[in-house]
């Protein structure tokens, strides 16, 4: 199921939300302007490695491009390839708007932020041994599909079914998709087969949201207040 488009209007523009996907597009192509050589060392230096976060394990002098620490923001601004981009901004951009404008545009940058740090901790706290870059933006986003899910469980979602020899459009409740989209991450992870994708950061991400989100809202009741 791939969403494409919720019925509910923000009523402010996500600036936010689209700086954050100018972002990792930019950084992106950044990444493929490099050499295979050179593009490994970027993930290497800039994606948040678990021992290196929480072990003893350190990068070689000559990949420590930024504060020990730092990755874990950085790692969340690049991707794999162009599907993980594509995948990741397309939730981001359906579902990011109408946070953004529930919360407002620095709370909603914070918290944005902040969901990526708890999704990397979770998935950090996992594997806390793993040399394994973790990057991607789906931790953060995973926070937004949390507190989207708690903010507007009554909008409806325009999603793209597609089964072998049938494809269809359906409009699905929020609250029934991202529920799906959960289920989906927890059951991958206990059926992974290797393709190296950290679930338990979207896991992790999307309580955080759920937890997180309503604490992050405005309080003067605008801004989504109603789904």
């Amino acid at each position: 199921m791939i969403p494409l488009q919720d019925d509910h209007r923000a009523t402010s523009r996500a600036y936010v939300t689209m700086t954050l996907i100018g972002v990792c597009c930019a950084v992106f192509l950044w990444q493929n302007s490099l050499d295979a050589l050179a593009a490994r060392r970027a993930v290497d230096a800039l994606g948040a490695i678990p021992a290196v976060i929480f072990g003893d394990a350190r990068l070689p002098g000559d990949l420590q491009w930024v504060p020990r620490f730092a990755p874990v923001l950085t790692s969340m601004f690049m991707h794999a390839n162009w599907m993980h981009l594509l995948g990741n901004l397309l939730f981001l951009w359906i579902f990011g708007g109408n946070v953004e404008d529930a919360m407002g545009h620095v709370r909603y940058a914070a918290f944005y932020l902040l969901s990526g740090v708890v999704a990397f901790a979770a998935q950090g706290l996992a594997t806390p041994h793993s040399a394994y870059p973790i990057i991607g933006a789906s931790g953060a986003i995973s926070g937004v599909l949390g507190a989207y899910f708690v903010m507007f469980p009554r909008a409806r979602v325009l999603t793209l079914v597609v089964l072998p020899f049938f494809v269809t459009t359906v409009r699905l409740p929020a609250m029934l998709l991202l529920l799906l989209w959960f289920v989906v991450q927890i059951v991958s992870h206990f059926a992974d087969h290797g393709e190296g994708v950290a679930f338990i950061a979207h896991i992790g991400g999307f309580i955080a949201g759920v937890a997180l989100g309503p604490s992050f809202r405005r309080g003067d009741g605008s801004a989504g207040a109603m789904c």
